[in-house]
């Protein structure tokens, strides 16, 4: 069943840890959902989908409902968002614990590739 985006949204609102400021922008019939200027969620028909690291995703993996993010059927599945299961969008602080590791995982995702990303200036003359 489809997903309503302004009951996702709401569910993100509510469940945010106070600390993580969050900014919703539309994009491709969805919304990217921010925190603390990185994107970390994706509200779509499909469902709230989180970006997460190996091991938080393997975690979520093991919850019934949980699946990567796949935004059609013959598209290929996403490497790093899982779709949240209904069972962790009712429960407030499952929800909520969720969302700050997806938050935490998305900062340190952005300064592992500003890293790789820096180049070397050449010296000499």
């Amino acid at each position: 069943m489809p997903h309503s985006l302004a009951v996702l949204r709401k569910h993100v609102e509510v469940a945010a840890p106070i600390e993580i400021e969050l900014r919703f922008k539309p994009m491709f019939g969805g919304v990217g959902v921010y925190a603390n200027g990185r994107m970390c969620m994706s509200l779509s028909n499909v469902g709230l989908a989180l970006k997460l690291g190996p091991v938080e995703r393997a975690q979520l993996l093991a919850v019934k409902g949980s699946k990567p993010l796949q935004y059609e059927p013959n598209s290929p599945p996403s490497k790093s968002y899982l779709v949240v299961p209904d069972s962790i969008l009712r429960d407030r602080a499952e929800l909520g614990r969720w969302i700050a590791l997806s938050a935490v995982f998305a900062a340190g995702a952005a300064k592992r590739h500003k890293r790789r990303g820096r180049s070397k200036t050449s010296v000499g003359g």
